[in-house]
């Protein structure tokens, strides 16, 4: 019997089995992806109302999803906001008590020791912020305002520490990457297999280490109209890729070939070769796993 190859979203191409008859097909024919190759979803949200302050109030989440040039700026600038800050604060300290202006007179007791000004000031809370300590700047026993200032300094360097750098690290470790070893078939074919009539398409992993609990499903994207007349836009139907049998849990360390048994069941029940090459609709596939180096 015939089968039908399909490339979704770009060219079909017909191929013939049992070359009892073909039928041409256009290729190169472009469509509009809901989902591109890579992962990315083309969707864009609009008229939603707060949709700044939703984003504002997840903010830890937000920043993760920012690109990475503009994760880098908001890193530097917290950085050296926070340290100009402070900085500042010791040096109005130092100038308020009239530190500044005694130099390296030995019989006067300073807040901090040998800070004599701004890039002084700077320094003293470097060393302190890094825990240097080079031994030259330190608190007085005489300055509780140097004292308290100290505390909430530590305190303030852990929050801005703890957010920053786990931010950074959750996204060197999302998979985004991980996804470019993992290798999906250009198309997918319509054939028959163990007398069955059936989808199929593969899925291989590129490294040596596994996928643990790697699980895939299939989503069709149609947009059809209900017996009631209600129009669904972009619908999404499940593909049976084995659920039952647990043929979509995969072991995954060599090519597979994942199959969608064509039965009463699926949605590509009803439809011939010449219909569904001309359907609007998409099928998503979907890969869950865990990393196994880096879980």
């Amino acid at each position: 019997m015939s089968a039908i190859r399909r490339k979704f979203g770009e060219d079909y191409q017909v191929v013939n089995t049992n070359r009892a008859m073909s039928f041409s097909a256009p290729s190169k024919r472009k469509r509009q992806r809901f989902v591109e190759k890579n992962g990315r979803c083309n969707v864009q949200h609009g008229n939603l109302g707060g949709e700044t302050s939703r984003y504002i109030s997840d903010l830890f989440t937000t920043l993760v999803d920012l690109k990475w040039r503009w994760n880098l700026l908001i890193f530097l600038l917290t950085y050296t906001v926070a340290w100009l800050i402070m900085a500042s604060m010791w040096w109005i300290i130092a100038y308020i008590r009239g530190d500044l202006g005694h130099g390296h007179d030995e019989s006067y007791t300073p807040c901090v020791a040998n800070v004599y000004n701004f890039p002084s000031a700077f320094l003293f809370f470097i060393e302190t912020e890094t825990t240097i300590g080079y031994g030259y700047r330190y608190i007085t026993e005489k300055c509780p305002e140097g004292i308290l200032l100290f505390l909430f300094q530590s305190l303030l360097g852990s929050i801005v520490d703890a957010f920053l750098i786990g931010c950074m690290f959750i996204k060197m470790s999302q998979p985004k990457k991980r996804a470019e070893t993992l290798m999906f078939s250009q198309d997918a074919v319509i054939s028959q297999r163990d007398g069955k009539l059936c989808l199929m398409f593969r899925v291989g992993n590129l490294r040596n280490s596994h996928m643990v609990s790697a699980q895939i499903r299939c989503k069709l994207i149609e947009s059809r109209q209900t017996p009631e007349g209600e129009f669904l836009p972009l619908d999404q139907r499940e593909l049976d890729v084995g659920f039952g049998t647990g043929a979509d849990q995969l072991f995954l360390v060599s090519p597979l070939t994942i199959c969608h048994e064509i039965n009463s069941n699926s949605p590509f029940f009803d439809l011939s070769q010449r219909s569904l090459m001309n359907e609007q609709f998409e099928i998503v596939v979907i890969l869950e796993g865990i990393v196994e180096t880096t879980g």
